[in-house]
């Protein structure tokens, strides 16, 4: 099932403004619901769909984050991705997400469906928690991050992570998901996630 439009609005839980309602969306918004209300995050801390941008051969690549958590300084802390499917089955790709966005390396990243979760260690790999209740609260977050020291992955380093990401992340060529299924006016190629291998890519050539 791809992210398509459902034809209506709806108004985002954290801005407060009206978004297109598509089939992903409403997951989202439950989401940064559950953050705010069951975990105590700041609704200033959380921003929804921020794409996670890399390189593949001297072409851009953008594979959208569903919330990023940032901390007091402004720093993202936490990656949450919504994962359609078997939920475990995203944790390696969620880990590269983490090493590789931008400001990071993230030290935290949850993959979830709503109903399950994990909590992933991105700068070890490891599963640290299972089930919703894995999910921290933002006073539980900060104290996890608190000796976290930001350091830059190094470039070969980086580049061999981009590339396990891109396969992890995968894409049909030539096709969109969008209400309009256009190609952006934009040299840039944009991936959105999909359960198991069906992702949306758009593509622009010079």
């Amino acid at each position: 099932m791809h992210e398509v439009s459902m034809g209506g609005t709806l108004r985002d839980y954290l801005s407060g403004e009206e978004l297109d309602e598509t089939t992903y969306e409403e997951f989202r918004q439950v989401l940064a619901k559950i953050l705010v209300e069951e975990h105590g995050y700041p609704k200033e801390s959380l921003k929804a769909k921020i794409d996670l941008c890399f390189n593949i051969d001297g072409a851009e690549m953008c594979r959208m984050i569903d919330l990023v958590v940032s901390d007091t300084a402004g720093f993202p802390i936490l990656l949450v991705m919504f994962c359609a499917g078997d939920v475990g089955s995203y944790e390696r790709e969620a880990v590269c997400a983490g090493k590789l966005f931008q400001g990071g390396p993230v030290p935290y990243v949850v993959i979830t469906d709503s109903m399950d979760a994990f909590l992933l260690d991105a700068i070890s790999g490891k599963t640290l928690a299972h089930g919703m209740r894995s999910i921290p609260g933002y006073k539980d977050l900060l104290n996890m991050v608190a000796d976290y020291k930001r350091e830059p992955l190094p470039a070969e380093r980086r580049t061999k992570i981009e590339r396990i990401f891109y396969t992890y992340t995968g894409f049909l060529q030539g096709t969109c998901c969008s209400e309009s299924c256009s190609l952006p006016p934009i040299n840039k190629i944009e991936l959105k996630r999909m359960p198991k291998t069906e992702n949306r890519l758009k593509m622009k050539k010079k």
